[in-house]
């Protein structure tokens, strides 16, 4: 289990600031929702297989708080908590929502409804053993440290607890990383984890049973202009070792070519998404906070 001394494997230098910039207006960030609506319709297709009444729910990196209508539709007697870091997009959440209570009744218990909270997902306002799920869409590849994240998640959870989430994997704009190399060595694009580690990093959390799995969706485009604005959408660059400078034109063009000379035999300009998807939960302690072994016993079932 991951503690709060040990060293943090961080994914990639993430500048949380810069990440904040990049989704501090909801209107830029609209056109790409289109696959944010696509996979978390898959992930509510793997929630349907889990048996589960939550009382209180999370939906950590919530955004514009459209899969929060949902997980109230789902679960009508649950209190939701949406959670973003950025406030334009909680402002937005309200319209997408119904009107938020005051943000103490998410301190009273089994309260149903929904409440918006600004935040960090990897520092959650939250005691411990206080929600049965916790759900996050392609929002965990902001973060730097998901090892901390997975941590702080199971912290809150209760026992026997559901964590759903997805994020993009390695394989995500590779088209777009090979035409950037032939620009400069800058890296443009995050070099996401892969779905292994992820996994790895759920048992070090103290999660049991993970289950990941992964697929790949091919966007197309008729325009290189229409897959960069499309990029820049889903958040850009928010690396702390990001290009600063201006780009010269003559090596904005190379990028473009080497974009332009990967279109498929259809025409069309085609951008990988690897998407992964992971669930776990908080099993019971092993141990009391003494260090003393925890036996449970299974009562005799009548005949």
């Amino acid at each position: 289990m991951v503690s709060p001394q040990a060293p943090s494997k961080m994914s990639a230098p993430i500048d949380p600031v810069r990440v904040r910039q990049l989704f501090a207006d909801p209107a830029r960030v609209a056109p790409s929702d289109f696959l944010r609506r696509e996979i978390a319709s898959r992930m509510f297709d793997r929630l349907t297989l889990v048996k589960t009444a939550p009382r209180q729910v999370l939906d950590a990196g919530c955004g514009t708080g459209v899969d929060i209508a949902e997980l109230q539709k789902r679960y009508p007697a649950a209190q939701v908590l949406g959670l973003d870091a950025v406030p334009a997009m909680l402002e937005t959440a309200v319209a997408a929502t119904s009107a938020p209570r005051s943000l103490l009744s998410r301190l009273l218990p089994a309260k149903a409804g929904i409440d918006l909270v600004c935040g960090d997902f990897g520092n959650l306002p939250f005691g411990p053993n206080s929600l049965d799920l916790v759900w996050s869409n392609l929002a965990l590849h902001w973060h730097p440290q998901p090892d901390r994240v997975f941590a702080e998640w199971r912290r809150v959870l209760r026992v026997d607890g559901l964590l759903m989430f997805s994020n993009f994997g390695p394989d995500t704009f590779r088209e777009l990383r090979a035409a950037f190399a032939a620009m400069d060595e800058t890296p443009h694009t995050l070099p996401f984890v892969d779905m292994h580690d992820f996994g790895d990093q759920l048992v070090e959390a103290g999660f049991t049973t993970p289950v990941m799995d992964m697929e790949q969706i091919t966007v197309t485009y008729d325009t290189a202009d229409k897959l960069l604005a499309d990029v820049r959408a889903f958040g850009g660059n928010p690396l702390a070792t990001r290009r600063r400078g201006l780009v010269g034109r003559a090596a904005w063009q190379r990028m473009r070519d080497a974009l332009e000379a990967g279109r498929r035999a259809d025409g069309k300009l085609g951008l990988t998404f690897e998407v992964i998807y992971g669930h776990a939960f908080r099993p019971a302690p092993k141990t009391t906070a003494a260090g003393e072994a925890i036996v449970r016993f299974q009562p005799p079932k009548p005949r």
